[in-house]
């Protein structure tokens, strides 16, 4: 059941996505050669406690971290740990934060003095994928209107779209209904209404689509271990267009 956001429960996810957006912020910032990533989860950490908040993350089905941090050929749910960020690599940082019962979820990819034009123009295709998706995410569109749009922009560059995970309703509960895609046929699906709340989360691929889950039982990777980018905004759709809940807003 896909759930409809009343006035003031839209209230509240501006102020949880408002965090998140701010903990990304803070935390893409301190991606430097030399950083383990564990310092970004320990970093994060005190951030969302600084809040008053939590992570949506931690416990979350047995997850060890705070946040999720993915280098390189990991696509996504990285396990922060003693691995050193180096130049040339590509960090993917997932933030969930919940507040007053809310949350928002965000994500996106750091280059680290990368160099290589292909893998520049892989993080360039990945952030227009979700700039595409949050334009097409209005009210009256079919939900694979937005998965297409997606994968048009993904493999009209050359790239592929992650097939075994994809966005989601998000709100009082982290996964909510519905799953959307990043790839499909448009004019599917239910017809998208003011009110819902949806995390877009184009994964994309240098490569081939496909991915495995390594033995931690968590983090993400290429089958063929090219490079992956990860995006993600939390958005309310509206009338003509959507809003940007994960958004940083200037004080």
């Amino acid at each position: 059941m896909i759930i409809i956001k009343t006035a003031e429960e839209l209230a509240c996810m501006r102020v949880s996505g408002q965090m998140a957006a701010e903990v990304l912020d803070a935390v893409g910032r301190k991606v430097s050669p030399g950083v383990r990533t564990v310092e970004l989860d320990e970093y994060a950490q005190e951030l969302i406690a600084g809040m008053g908040a939590k992570s949506a993350f931690f416990g979350y089905r047995g997850y060890p971290g705070h946040i999720c941090v993915s280098v390189n050929e990991e696509v996504v749910h990285g396990i922060p740990g003693n691995r050193k960020i180096r130049m040339g690599d590509l960090v993917s940082v997932d933030v969930g934060v919940v507040y007053d019962g809310f949350v928002g979820d965000t994500a996106t990819t750091v280059m680290v003095g990368v160099v290589d034009p292909d893998v520049v123009r892989l993080a360039n295709v990945g952030r227009k994928a979700l700039e595409t998706a949050v334009e097409k995410a209005v009210a009256g569109a079919r939900l694979s209107d937005v998965s297409h749009a997606i994968q048009q922009v993904v493999e009209g560059a050359g790239f592929s779209v992650v097939r075994d995970f994809v966005g989601h309703g998000v709100g009082r509960s982290m996964h909510e209904d519905p799953q959307v895609p990043n790839f499909g046929p448009p004019g599917r699906g239910p017809k998208l209404k003011p009110g819902m709340t949806i995390a877009l989360e184009p994964m994309v691929n240098m490569g081939a689509y496909e991915v495995e889950v390594l033995s931690d039982g968590w983090t993400v990777v290429t089958r063929d271990r090219r490079p992956s980018v990860h995006f993600e905004h939390s958005i309310a759709v509206g009338e003509g267009t959507s809003e940007i809940l994960t958004c940083v807003k200037q004080r």
